[in-house]
Formats: structure tokens, sequence, C-alpha cells
């Protein structure tokens, strides 16, 4: 097996805009089950470009291909209080535990907040006792290092103190309601962790799941916890300066088998998200399956664009993703391996789905390319 391979290439950020009318934007999940929502298809080899629902993407498949999901679950990680004194408000997004009750955040506002400001924070029962945050200090990226006060952990208090943290071109008006925190999360998500859904995954019902079983396709897991960073446009000029923020993954040696498996009898091995693919290409610049299957649990920042030769990933199910982002890159790398004429292929996908009135971002529509 030929690892994953990223080629040398010199791009520009802006090779990757598209004009996106607002409205085509999902403001909110499909009327309906999940997997009502469309389907673009792509056939790399062909050049085929198919119009079809999610619920009928095993139309697509083979028996025996393998899907690899990602179960993180998202967290809710968006806290609300008041500084403790004036009153004055304050948001409070968790990113990453350091250790217990220590948190790494974004805070709003931030520019002004200085070590040691103390934030009670608000939560929807009454407590006898405040809950305190307390800021220690601030990251060289403007993020801070808090500290919450108390011996209960606060990931065990999130239910109660926080809200899912919708992405910011999802527009509301108060607090997400409970539609958006039950269809913000995939029916299989069971490893707290990620701050923004691994959207992929959103469109499929625990029916679907079972057709797909029964179809002979095979399901595998992987954990990757999804950052912040997933919502940052690069703001560099050339894409290759671009650096990708840190996300923490695990693989299971269940999993890993059945990868080297499918890879063996010349089975594909099927992303189900830009998460699922991101974990898959990471494994395969480590690990041959040649080797013994082992559990892995790591870090990655792979950045992946055009031109990219993939190492384990065979196809790829995915949302419509935002212009000049990180994201867009990676899908036009995978419409072409090993070329640069993915950019213009998936510009063209894109220009298709917007003509044709598709959904675009997190509670869009989605695309499979094979």
């Amino acid at each position: 097996m030929v690892s994953g391979q990223q080629l040398t290439s010199s791009l520009r950020t802006d090779q990757f805009d598209f004009h996106l009318p607002g409205e085509l934007i999902a403001q909110k999940p499909i009327d309906g089950p999940r997997d009502r929502s469309r389907l673009l298809v792509y056939e790399r080899k062909s050049h085929q470009l198919k119009h079809s629902q999610f619920r009928d993407h095993a139309a697509w498949l083979q028996p025996g291909d393998l899907l690899i999901m990602n179960n993180s679950k998202v967290i809710p990680a968006r806290l609300r209080g008041r500084k403790a004194g004036s009153g004055g408000k304050f948001e409070i997004f968790l990113l990453e535990e350091i250790t217990h009750n220590q948190w790494l955040v974004m805070l709003k506002p931030g520019k002004r907040t200085r070590p040691g400001t103390l934030i009670e924070i608000q939560t929807a029962a009454e407590r006898t006792q405040p809950l305190m945050c307390e800021v220690i200090s601030k990251t060289t990226d403007g993020h801070y290092c808090v500290t919450f006060h108390g011996s209960k952990r606060v990931d065990e208090q999130l239910e109660d103190i926080g809200e899912i943290p919708l992405p910011p071109y999802i527009q509301r008006t108060g607090k997400p309601s409970k539609e958006d925190q039950e269809r913000y999360q995939t029916v299989y998500a069971d490893k707290n962790g990620s701050v923004a859904a691994p959207t992929a995954g959103l469109h499929y019902t625990p029916e679907l799941l079972e057709t797909l079983r029964k179809h002979g396709v095979q399901l595998s897991w992987v954990t990757l916890h999804v950052g912040l960073g997933t919502f940052n446009p690069i703001k560099t000029e050339w894409a290759t300066d671009h650096r990708m923020h840190e996300e923490r993954y695990e693989i299971s040696e269940d999993t890993m088998r059945a990868i080297q498996a499918a890879k063996k009898a010349g089975r594909r091995v099927i992303a189900v998200g830009t998460t699922s693919l991101r974990v898959l290409e990471s494994v395969a610049s480590i690990w041959s399956t040649d080797q013994p299957a082992r559990p892995i649990k790591q870090k990655t920042d792979i950045f992946i664009y055009p031109p990219y030769r993939f190492g384990l990933t065979d196809g790829l199910i995915t949302n419509f993703h935002l212009p000049q982002s990180s994201l867009m890159m990676l899908v036009s790398a995978f419409s072409s391996p090993g070329s640069l004429e993915g950019i213009q292929i998936l510009k063209d996908l894109y220009a298709e789905a917007v003509k044709e009135r598709y959904r675009f971002f997190s509670f869009g529509d989605a695309m499979m390319i094979l």
C-alpha cells in the first residue's frame, strides 16, 4: 500500500472561491427524516454526475464496501456568564480540556480581559454555590486558559450550563432549539469531545444504517473531535502557507482490522465526512496494511489540498463546504487525486448544485464522490 502523499504545489486561496447565494445556506434541518436530504453523486472514472436522495445512496455502494464513520459527539461548548462585580456579559466557548477543570477557551469580549478576571457561569437550574470561571492567561493565538472552581468536572455539568454551538452562518435569535440540539448530532454519536458536528453523518437514520447492513455494506467507527478551527477561513494569500489546527483522533484495532481486510480484498474504503477521511489519511502516513493492526490515538494537523495522492480512502460522502476553506480544498483534491484538475471539477459540481438549488453547509445536502 502506498501511503497518502501531499505533492508540492503553489495554490492561491482565491482559486477555491465560488458564488453562493445566501438563501442556499441551510438555516435549519430539512423537514422530515434526516435521509430526505438530496445527494449529488460524482463518479470520477466516468465523470458522470447524478442527482439523487440520500436515503437511496446504497444504490451506488457495493456489498463489501466499508464505510468509516466519525462517532464523536458535539458537547454543549458555549457557556454564558457575567463578570463578578460589574455584571458585564461574557460568552465562553470551550475548545479543549488541558487538565482537570482547566480549559482552553475563546472569550467574547476578550481583547481586554485580564488574568484574574472572575466570571459567574449562568446555569439552567438554581445552585446553592455559583460556578465560577477564572481567567489564568492569554495564549499567543488570542485564546485563553481558564480554570473552573469546584471539585465536580465541568464536562459532567455541560448539559446544565452549556449550549450546542451552532456554526456562525446558522442564524438564531435566541438559544438553539430542541430540534437544533437533536439534529446537530449524528444518531451514532457516543464519544464526547467535538465543538462542531461531523456533518456528513447527520443524514443517517437508524433505519438507513440497517438498510446498508442488509445490503452487505460494512460500518466501522473512528473518533475525531472536531475543533473550532473547522470554521476558520484560510487567511493566507497562498493556501500552502496555511497551518491547520490540531485535532484529537483515535481508531480501534477492530476498525484497523476492517480497513486492512478491505484493502487486501480490493474492497472500497469510503469515508463518511472529511473528518473520517483525515483520520484515514493520517493513519496512512504512519501505518501500512502489511503491518499488524493496532489501535492508534494521536493528534493530527493534516492539511490535504491538490494535488494529493490518497493512501487509504476510495470514496467520500460529504456536505457542501464554505468557499476558500480547507474542507473545500480537501474535496477538490479528492475529486481528482494526484492532479490539480479537481479544483475546476469541484467548482463545476458546486455550480451545478447552486443551479439545482441544493442546500449548503452543516444543515444542507450531501455529495458522494466515488
